[in-house]
């Protein structure tokens, strides 16, 4: 028995030295093609950004200063209050809000204070791209918005004083321009062609840091937000100084300025909106025309279609959009649109 045990025990331990011997190869085999085809599946970002990189650009502004006046934040409205204040921060500049300075004292002998003088502080850091060879660069409107002077630096290190040639608020976009020649520029994709989940990247100067390259997904295309605009949604990281920077495909082509993100802290999380390329385009292109976009206007409040509104007026589904109200001698009014 106990022979018999043991040969047992050996020819058990054969077979199954000779089933590993089998089955492992086979494991290897069949798991290593699988990690190989996981591994190419997932995309390289270096071609792209060695590619697109140049032509994204650093902006930074200053606005002058008179010395011992009360100064706010930086490009913030005058007398903002905390929920504007929120929101110009929710539109990140780039850097922390500087600390506010004191009304300038009397001497002890009382005598007044002498001339003010005007002095050039920093005032915001965001980012921009080349459109042009010759130097035509878009960002964020609210990149610029309030600046007395726009500095662009381009990856070389090369530094220009720009010239604003207009922005336009609603859609958060702005043109300056820098003197230059055969400068490196980005191709135009189109934002229509945009589906959720193609893989982006963005590149722009986050807390300042410049050409610095995140990559993520679109989430949502044209997301509603409450703005003017329906913005695309994507979970690339973008911070504070990411504004106005390319978002780009796939093919190196720009689909969209970054322009907001969702916060509850002041950063990066996993939300992010870009304004549509093609919109920014129509945009750009009025702005070095005329300096100003100019729009048609219907004249009238539009509501959204509920279900409760679709049901009562006999619609099949909620879709489309309501005439809540005519103004009175608009265009909309004298087309007969009730």
């Amino acid at each position: 028995m106990k022979t018999t045990s043991m040969l047992k025990h050996h020819f058990s331990a054969a077979a199954f030295a000779a089933a590993t011997a089998l089955f492992l190869p086979l494991s290897a085999a069949v798991l290593m093609p699988v990690s190989v085809a996981a591994a190419a599946a997932l995309p390289d970002f270096t071609d792209l950004v060695d590619k697109v990189g140049p032509a994204v650009v650093n902006i930074r502004t200053t606005e002058r200063s008179k010395t011992g006046v009360p100064q706010g934040v930086p490009g913030a409205p005058p007398g903002a209050d905390d929920e504007e204040m929120q929101e110009f921060f929710r539109r990140f500049f780039g850097q922390p809000a500087p600390r506010q300075q004191q009304p300038q004292q009397p001497n002890p002998r009382g005598r007044r204070p002498g001339p003010q003088q005007d002095e050039q502080v920093p005032r915001g850091v965001g980012s921009g791209f080349i459109i042009s060879a010759d130097g035509y660069v878009l960002t964020n409107a609210h990149v610029v918005e309030g600046a007395d002077e726009v500095f662009v630096t381009l990856t070389d290190k090369r530094e220009f004083k720009a010239k604003l040639i207009g922005s336009d608020r609603r859609t958060d976009v702005a043109v300056v321009k820098i003197d230059g020649t055969n400068l490196p520029r980005l191709n135009m994709g189109d934002s229509s062609k945009l589906r959720v989940g193609e893989w982006v990247i963005a590149i722009g100067s986050p807390f300042g840091l410049e050409n610095t390259v995140t990559a993520g997904i679109v989430s949502a295309i044209s997301r509603d937000t409450g703005d003017y605009l329906p913005l695309i949604q994507t979970d690339v990281a973008v911070n504070p100084g990411n504004s106005g920077g390319p978002l780009i495909n796939m093919r190196g082509e720009v689909v969209g300025i970054n322009s907001q993100i969702y916060s509850r802290s002041g950063g990066y999380m996993g939300i992010s909106f870009a304004v549509p390329i093609d919109e920014a385009m129509r945009v750009s292109e009025q702005l070095k025309t005329t300096g100003r976009v100019v729009r048609g206007r219907i004249g009238v409040q539009i509501g959204e279609v509920t279900k409760d509104v679709a049901e009562s007026l006999g619609l099949p589904r909620a879709q489309g959009a309501l005439v809540a109200r005519v103004e009175p001698g608009s265009p909309a009014e004298k087309a007969g649109v009730e």
